[in-house]
């Protein structure tokens, strides 16, 4: 088993390194992830301008690879030859703050593990709920969460349309209560936007807000995190709206 790992925060962030730790148990792990953070990036293919590849070394002496494009780039890279060996599963984390609801959109965590499945290899994003008032980030747990559900894929066979979503707890491991399989909750931004001038008096802006809540309706990934469990929610690429589908056939012409 050869397993790529990567993330969207940069190849030197503590997330990182716990991921990969945990995979090498269950097999050769090959690090391949951005040269600096890519937060919110969303799913990006870079083709207006060439890409590098450099060698670099994680604290732990660890030997990695690191580019200058966005996570979903780096994850075809390694796919399309930068890396050798055949790669058969992506692993991408672990992010710090959770990746819920709508956020798989925009996550480059959740969008390199799409890359993967573009690809025709398995992919699974690691997330940790922590949020903005978090002081102590445990990646130790969440990455054996991590080892946990990849083993269970494993076990059960990997198929090259699975792609899953996992957000851990932010929390003490004994407070953990288990893993649940979930769908997609409502996250709820509160974004706005901060005007402010220039020197010379032209305009530009920021987008921020409040950090963002979410639904905790049930069966969903907001209640499984409230409620002290691991969140594993099961993503297709397949966006189409087959009821809508149906009610518009009445559109088509010969």
């Amino acid at each position: 088993m050869h397993i790529l790992v990567t993330n969207d925060d940069g190849v030197h962030a503590p997330g990182l390194a716990a991921l990969a730790d945990a995979m090498r148990p269950l097999g050769r792990v090959t690090i391949l992830a951005p040269d600096h953070n890519w937060s919110g990036g969303g799913h990006v293919k870079t083709l207006h301008r060439p890409l590098r590849v450099l060698e670099t070394t994680l604290r732990d002496g660890t030997p990695a690879l690191m580019s200058d494009g966005a996570p979903s780039d780096c994850v075809a890279l390694a796919m399309l030859g930068r890396v050798a060996e055949k790669i058969d599963l992506v692993v991408s984390g672990i992010n710090p703050h959770g990746n819920l609801g709508h956020d798989v959109t925009y996550s480059g965590t959740v969008t390199a593990a799409m890359e993967a499945v573009i690809a025709g290899v398995p992919g699974l994003a690691f997330s940790l709920d922590g949020n903005d008032a978090t002081k102590e980030w445990d990646y130790v747990t969440a990455a054996g969460y991590a080892r946990r559900i990849v083993e269970k894929a494993i076990a059960q066979g990997l198929s090259k349309d699975l792609l899953l979503n996992v957000n851990v707890p932010c929390r003490p491991a004994a407070e953990i209560r288990g893993i649940r399989v979930t769908r997609l909750g409502l996250r709820v931004y509160r974004d706005r936007l901060d005007e402010r001038r220039d020197p010379r008096g032209a305009p530009y802006y920021w987008i921020g807000g409040d950090y963002p809540t979410g639904v905790p309706d049930a069966g969903t990934d907001f209640e499984a995190l409230r409620d002290g469990y691991v969140s594993v929610t099961p993503l297709q690429l397949d966006l189409t709206c087959h009821s809508m589908a149906e009610r518009l056939r009445g559109w088509e012409e010969n």
